[in-house]
């Protein structure tokens, strides 16, 4: 049983204004003006959603340099301000506390973002969940801010690019995107990221997966080909896939692509949790001469029907025949239905094309409607 102190313990949103909720101007980044005010793509809906379906509570963290000196007067600050406050606020978006620093960087004040002088009071670990609460800017500070609180960030970035070389930051960032979409799902349905590692004899494989990510693939096997193939699933099906084998090359290549797919199925199957809310079905694409189709099922029965011959011995380094091998251990693992087809002349087209197929085809199956979290079946489960 939960103690009760624990059960009502408040998660929060630690949310920056700036490059966040509005666009931060980009020559002297000071929001003095009403035409300078443009409002972050996609905020609106989203925290709404945000808002309604969780029960974070919003907590506005700001640095507004100089703010109330004569190079940033109060009297242009609050005007813009207050609008943003409205505008948000007649969306059905409040915050449950406002906090402003005024300090320049210089001044390294203890109220400025990363430090956490404005939010002493947050750090109550009998009133606040800080370990599942989250900040949410578009800087490395406020990556810092959340280690700083013992949260995690949400950066509004591409990626963590401006995090290289600072690895417990990256650590701490459990998303970077520049869609306030994606953070509501991420938010409200949770994410679905996966580490397998499987250790024999033969092969000693490591697969850390992130179904929502944005296709960053770090691929290593010891088989060139085979790491091609892997980089394209991660690629095109939009998930970042981290895969590192150390495998006994030296008798053949079998068990480290066999093993390799077992992993991957196993990190799949996990990483789609409950299944809520998917689209659970999908694909097809040409690639030049060739003509590649997969019917992908999450239904948790694993069948796999293969229609593809091969005529050379290897593509690459590695063998053909182990493609079809490579996807029936997959499927078994991955407890998926998958039915691939693909017809064409060059070989080498051919194998791509079905590994794309089949990265588009986990991606459609894979999308989530977080407006509508409920299991696709009839049976109750998946």
């Amino acid at each position: 049983m939960k103690d009760e102190t624990t059960a009502q313990r408040r998660k929060v949103l630690f949310i920056d204004r700036d490059g966040t909720l509005v666009i931060e101007p980009p020559v002297d980044y000071q929001l003095d003006a009403f035409e300078k005010l443009v409002f972050y793509p996609g905020v609106f809906r989203n925290l709404n959603l945000i808002r309604t379906k969780l029960d974070y509570e919003f907590v506005m963290v700001t640095n507004q340099d100089g703010l109330g000196t004569p190079t940033f007067p109060e009297e242009n600050f609050r005007p813009v301000h207050n609008l943003i406050l409205k505008t948000l606020e007649g969306e059905g978006i409040t915050f449950d506390e406002i906090l402003i620093d005024r300090t320049l960087p210089e001044e390294n004040a203890p109220t400025r973002k990363p430090r956490t002088g404005m939010l002493t009071r947050y750090i109550d670990t009998t009133r606040y969940d800080l370990a599942n609460s989250y900040v949410i800017g578009d800087r490395a500070t406020d990556v810092e801010l959340a280690e700083n609180l013992g949260c995690r960030a949400i950066l509004l970035q591409q990626s963590t690019e401006q995090l290289k070389g600072k690895e417990k930051l990256q650590e701490r960032c459990a998303l970077a995107t520049t869609d306030w979409n994606r953070i509501a799902e991420f938010l409200i349905a949770g994410e679905r990221r996966a580490t397998t590692r499987r250790t024999t004899r033969e092969t000693d494989i490591r697969i850390t997966l992130d179904l929502d990510g944005n296709g960053d693939c770090q691929i290593s096997t010891g088989l060139r080909f085979f790491d091609h193939m892997l980089e394209q699933l991660g690629k095109h099906s939009g998930m970042n896939l981290d895969v590192e084998v150390k495998g006994d090359l030296d008798v053949d290549e079998h068990h480290t692509i066999e093993d390799t797919a077992i992993a991957l199925g196993e990190c799949i199957h996990r990483a789609l949790g409950d299944k809520r809310g998917i689209e659970r079905y999908g694909f097809a694409l040409p690639m030049d001469d060739c003509l590649c189709i997969v019917a992908l099922d999450f239904g948790g029965r694993p069948w796999l029907i293969w229609d593809a011959e091969f005529k050379r011995e290897k593509i690459g380094d590695m063998p053909t025949e182990m493609f079809h091998h490579f996807f029936k251990s997959l499927t078994d693992a991955a407890k998926i239905n998958l039915n691939i087809k693909a017809e064409g002349q060059n070989e080498h087209h051919k194998i791509e094309g079905i590994f794309k197929t089949f990265a588009r085809a986990i991606k459609m199956a894979a999308k989530r409607d977080i407006l509508q979290l409920n299991l696709p079946s009839t049976k109750g489960q998946l």
